[in-house]
């Protein structure tokens, strides 16, 4: 049953929404379990491999999976609670993992398959993780850090063998109950735990709770024009270690269920994205600009047949030459929607029931107050910029940051989430991304902390001090520039260049390497010994300007 009402405009779809989170709900249920107690053989989820081979799932093949995984898991020591990481890119694996991790009321940690030995220590230490799903070609990087990993206890693999410290996934799911009963759980126990990269120090955990799925289902109905329609077919090439694949896309499909389709692409190909929407009938996907930006370099995109109702698109500005190409290419007003891991969701656009003003990122949401607000948590006029925050409380909005209260506490100003993000809203509530007020990077869809690179490069035995700042690029809205302060004895060079990228495309992600390097001889610190990207960003646009 759609939360939101088709009521022809904005304000009447706002004005009939209002929310009902039950006390007691189990996102399992909500995703999987009911679909397959109402429609047993419908497809849920259909896996296309690259070799062209198609594997569909129904419901209630997926639920039993589920019910075995949840099985599987409590019989080895799995209980209420423990965090369990998903280091796995799409697959059926990784969505039954999720799934049934909620069921017997686990927390589930989605990890980007990229992510290097570093990335991994660092989450699945600091979420106390008992158990990892991978694969083999990624066992490798579990292995090497294990020890420093004292809660893990078990690793599974799903195309692997039992052995002396990893177990076969399939086997133990084949041994296993396919009937299980889920754990009674409040809409504000934890779920799911998606980490996001801040300015400084190390990434922080946000934690969602079940009422999560309900909180995200406003918005994914509303860049989808009103999901589910008949024939509706979900598909993203945003990973699902994301937020953006996981909740906007595979997650939120299901609720309706709607069928979502898997693909573990090695790396983004517009034309293949084409042809494999146009072979499974994909009607809707999330695409970020980037991906888009690299599909227009296609020539005659209506050639390749396909046929979309919907796309969304989120995780950079998109801006209007990218609103105007897709409405040329496709035929589609592209929604473009805003959130984040913290509180995501919140602001979209749905070219059904509203006007789209180019460069404009929407409306608020129905169900969520968004406002832009001053530094004393007053809302500012029309026009004006501030800073872009949430009301609480809000489903959608993280119980708090695992491990984390000083950041948590940080997070939020009265009653305002604050997003971090500067913003204006005009006389028609329309939200405008102005800019950040940290230093996140925004580079091809991630958002990228540099903290985190940083702290990677600190410890290449040629860096003393090192830098990370996003500087525009036409495609992925900013790459990665460092500048490097070398230790004594050291000299720059093109060798040492391509050895600091490579140091941290290995160790953290391939995402994170930084594409511009520059050696400086000093940095600019603030009194308290903190690097001033702000300068340097200064420095860089300056550059750019007498260019």
């Amino acid at each position: 049953m759609p939360l939101l009402t088709d009521a022809g405009s904005y304000e009447a779809v706002r004005d009939a929404f209002k929310w009902d989170i039950p006390e007691r709900v189990n996102m399992a249920e909500q995703v999987c379990d009911r679909h397959a107690a109402a429609a047993p053989d419908k497809t849920g989820l259909i896996v296309a491999g690259a070799d062209g081979s198609r594997r569909d799932y129904t419901w209630l093949e997926l639920q039993r999976l589920a019910n075995k995984m949840a099985n599987f898991l409590t019989a080895e020591g799995i209980q209420r609670g423990d965090r369990i990481g998903i280091l796995l890119s799409q697959c059926v694996e990784a969505a039954v993992s999720h799934v049934g991790a909620w069921k017997l009321g686990a927390i589930s940690i989605p990890l980007f398959s990229l992510f290097g030995e570093e990335a991994l220590a660092f989450r699945l230490k600091d979420s106390g993780a008992r158990v990892v799903v991978t694969e083999e070609q990624h066992y490798p990087k579990i292995e090497a850090i294990r020890d420093q990993l004292p809660d893990l206890k078990l690793v599974l693999l799903i195309d692997g063998k039992d052995g002396d410290r990893v177990r076969d996934l399939w086997k133990g799911l084949d041994a296993a109950s396919d009937t299980f009963t889920n754990v009674d759980t409040a809409n504000t126990d934890p779920s799911y735990i998606v980490y996001t990269s801040g300015t400084t120090g190390n990434p922080k955990g946000a934690l969602q709770g079940h009422r999560s799925l309900l909180g995200h289902m406003p918005a994914v109905e509303f860049f989808h024009d009103f999901l589910p329609q008949p024939g509706d077919l979900m598909w993203t090439p945003a990973d699902w270690a994301w937020i953006g694949g996981l909740m906007n896309c595979l997650m939120g499909a299901w609720f309706h269920g709607v069928p979502v389709l898997a693909y573990r692409a090695g790396k983004y190909d517009p034309e293949a994205a084409l042809k494999l929407m146009a072979e499974y009938g994909v009607r809707n996907t999330f695409m970020p600009p980037t991906a888009l930006k690299m599909m227009r370099a296609v020539q005659d995109i209506p050639s390749y047949g396909v046929k979309l109702r919907t796309i969304a698109c989120a995780g950079e500005p998109m801006g209007v030459e990218l609103l105007d190409w897709g409405r040329a290419a496709f035929g589609l007003t592209l929604n473009e929607f805003y959130g984040q891991t913290e509180c995501n969701l919140v602001v979209a656009n749905c070219q059904k029931v509203m006007d789209i003003k180019p460069g404009s990122m929407g409306r608020p949401i129905p169900g969520h107050d968004v406002r832009v607000i001053d530094t004393e948590g007053n809302e500012v006029p029309a026009g004006t910029v501030g800073q872009i925050a949430v009301r609480a409380p809000d489903p959608v909005m993280m119980l708090e940051y695992w491990n984390n209260p000083e950041a948590t506490k940080n997070k939020y100003l009265g009653d305002w989430l604050l997003t971090g993000d500067q913003g204006q809203q005009d006389e028609d509530g329309y939200l405008w991304f102005v800019g950040r007020d940290d230093d996140v990077i925004t580079s091809a869809g991630y958002r990228i902390g540099p903290g985190e690179i940083e702290d990677c490069l600190t410890k290449h035995p040629a860096i003393e001090l090192a830098a990370a700042i996003g500087v525009p690029d036409p495609v992925r809205t900013e790459v990665i520039k460092v500048f490097i302060k070398l230790m004594p004895g050291n000299n720059g060079s093109p060798d040492l260049e391509e050895d600091i990228r490579g140091f941290v495309k290995t160790r953290l992600s391939p995402h994170e390497y930084p594409r511009l390097v520059e050696f400086v001889d000093e940095l600019p610190l603030t009194s308290t010994g903190k690097i001033r990207r702000k300068d340097l960003r200064d420095r860089e646009i300056a550059k750019s300007a007498s260019a």
